[in-house]
C-alpha cells in the first residue's frame, strides 16, 4: 500500500501578524491610539479656554507647584523601575520582575495620593464644581471661590483633564497588580478600596470615587476566574505600554495646567 503524501507548501492557517508582532501588543497600541484622542480634545479644550479667556486665573501657589513636581518625580521613577521590570521578565527573572512591577506600582500609589491630597485642598478652599458635594467652610477661601465663579470653565476643564489621568493611573496600579500578583492582587484591592471609602470625608469626591477600586476588583476577579493563566513577558512588555503613554501625558498636564497656571508673587 502506497503511502500518502502531503504537500511540502500548505497554505498556513493563520494569517500573519500585523506589522511581524503579537496580537496582544497590536490591541495595546490600537487602544493607546484611541486613548490618545480622548486626552487630545481634553488638553484642547483647556488651551482653548486659556487662550480665549482675557483673565485666565493662575491660581497656584508654590505649595502646589512644589506638590506637582514630587508627583512628576514618581511617574518619571515609575517609568525607569517599569522598563526594568520588562527587562527582568525578557530574561526569565520573575523574582526581579515582580519587585520591579511592585515598585511600579508603589510610585504610581504616590502619585495618586498625592494628587487626591492636591484635589481635596483646593476643593476645601473652594475651587469646586456644582455637581461636588459643598465642603464645611469653603466660602471662606474668597480667591477659589472667585475663579470658579468668573471663570467656570477652568474648573471644569481641570477637573476633566487631571480627573481623567488619575483614572488611568489608579487603572493602571490596578493592571500591573494583577500581572504581578494575578489572583492574590484581589483581597489588597478591596482592602486599597474599604480604606479609600473610609477613610474620605463625605463631601469629598474621592469617598464615591473609591468604587472605582470596587468595580475594577469585580472585573478582574471575573477574569481571572474565566482565564487563569501567568503571566509572561509579553504582557509585561504590553502593561509597560501602557504605562509609559500615561506618564507621556502627564508630561503634558503638568506645564500646561500647573507651570502655566503658577502664581507670580
Amino acid at each position: 500500500m502506497s503511502e500518502a503524501t502531503l504537500p511540502h507548501e500548505m497554505p498556513s492557517v493563520y494569517e500573519p501578524s500585523l506589522f511581524g508582532t503579537y496580537s496582544k501588543k497590536i490591541g495595546m497600541w490600537l487602544f493607546l491610539m484611541s486613548d490618545s484622542l480622548t486626552f487630545g480634545a481634553l488638553l484642547y479644550a483647556y488651551s482653548y479656554g486659556r487662550i480665549s479667556t482675557p483673565n485666565w486665573p493662575t491660581p497656584f501657589h508654590s505649595e502646589s507647584i512644589v506638590n506637582a513636581t514630587i508627583m512628576t518625580a514618581f511617574l518619571l521613577t515609575s517609568s525607569l523601575t517599569m522598563v526594568l521590570a520588562v527587562r527582568a521578565s525578557t530574561e526569565g527573572n520573575a523574582k526581579a520582575q515582580r519587585l520591579w512591577l511592585l515598585a511600579t506600582m508603589a510610585c504610581g500609589m504616590g502619585f495618586v495620593l498625592l494628587h487626591g491630597r492636591e484635589w481635596s485642598k483646593l476643593i476645601a478652599e473652594g475651587l469646586t464644581l456644582p455637581v461636588f458635594p459643598k465642603p464645611p467652610g469653603g466660602e471662606t477661601a474668597s480667591e477659589f471661590v472667585n475663579v470658579s465663579k468668573t471663570v467656570p470653565q477652568f474648573a471644569a476643564t481641570f477637573f476633566g483633564l487631571t480627573g481623567m489621568h488619575m483614572l488611568h493611573v489608579t487603572l493602571g496600579v490596578v493592571y500591573l497588580g494583577i500581572v504581578a500578583l494575578r489572583r492574590y492582587f484581589i483581597p489588597i484591592l478591596l482592602v486599597f478600596w474599604l480604606a479609600a471609602w473610609l477613610g474620605t470625608p463625605a463631601y469629598s469626591p474621592f469617598h464615591y470615587g473609591a468604587h472605582v477600586l470596587l468595580l475594577a476588583a469585580i472585573v478582574c476577579s471575573i477574569i481571572l476566574w474565566l482565564k487563569p493563566k501567568v503571566y509572561d513577558s509579553s504582557d509585561v512588555e504590553v502593561a509597560g505600554l501602557y504605562w509609559h503613554f500615561v506618564d507621556l501625558v502627564w508630561m503634558f498636564i503638568f506645564p500646561l495646567v500647573y507651570l502655566m497656571s503658577a502664581k507670580i508673587l
